[in-house]
């Protein structure tokens, strides 16, 4: 049986970035894998790469050496056969969280070789998802495309061949009410909800599908 990770890189547990992250992953189940779901929020305590060269020394080559709550995760990454990450869009780019485990994850199989860059033997299969509140239509001016862009071809060429899965102008909260929020129409990112995240479910489906 097939083994995939799937990992919420965001905050919410339920909202928007988990719920496609979820729906990846039945899409996968559909076809007999096993999904192990993680939210990455919940881990113990955990940074990005904190340079300590351990995963350029014999003893660890190839492997992060930093023992915290991202340790497990990436032993997990290590030996499955497919992988899923989400994450919304804060500040123009991915969570701390996301970049935290980005670094890990791909520093480790670096080496600094000229013959060999990259010591990664197991390459597997990578949904990525980014969920934002700004429209897919203008991920171009924002700079996303070329963002995203530049993480599926990193994680392509380090972890596996990689997918991307956007799903822009999201509704952010149930009760818009309580927030003096007067960029948004309230009544107008509820419909678009209703309307349109059923569809982005059935893409994330398909996606888990072909996982």
């Amino acid at each position: 049986m097939k083994k995939i990770i799937a990992i919420n890189a965001g905050p919410r547990t339920n909202w928007n970035t988990a719920q496609l992250v979820k729906e990846v992953g039945k899409g996968a189940e559909s076809k007999g894998a096993e999904v192990e779901y993680i939210d990455l929020y919940k881990l113990d305590k955990f940074t990005g790469c904190i340079s300590c060269f351990g995963c350029k020394m014999e003893a660890s080559f190839g492997k992060c050496a930093c023992h915290d709550g991202l340790f497990e995760v990436l032993e997990k990454i290590r030996t499955a056969d497919g992988l899923i990450i989400g994450s919304p869009n804060y500040i123009g780019n991915l969570t701390a969280g996301f970049r935290a485990l980005y670094e890990r994850l791909i520093f480790q199989y670096l080496t600094y070789n000229k013959e060999k860059s990259n010591c990664n033997e197991h390459f597997i299969p990578t949904v990525l998802i980014m969920t934002s509140n700004c429209p897919e239509e203008m991920y171009g001016e924002r700079g996303y495309t070329e963002l995203l862009e530049g993480y599926r071809r990193t994680l392509s060429a380090i972890v596996g061949p990689t997918k991307v899965l956007t799903c822009g102008d999201t509704l952010q909260v149930d009760d818009y009410s309580k927030y003096d929020w007067t960029n948004f129409d309230p009544e107008a990112k509820k419909k678009r909800h209703d309307e349109t995240f059923g569809d982005y479910l059935k893409k994330a489906f398909a996606l888990g599908e072909e996982l």
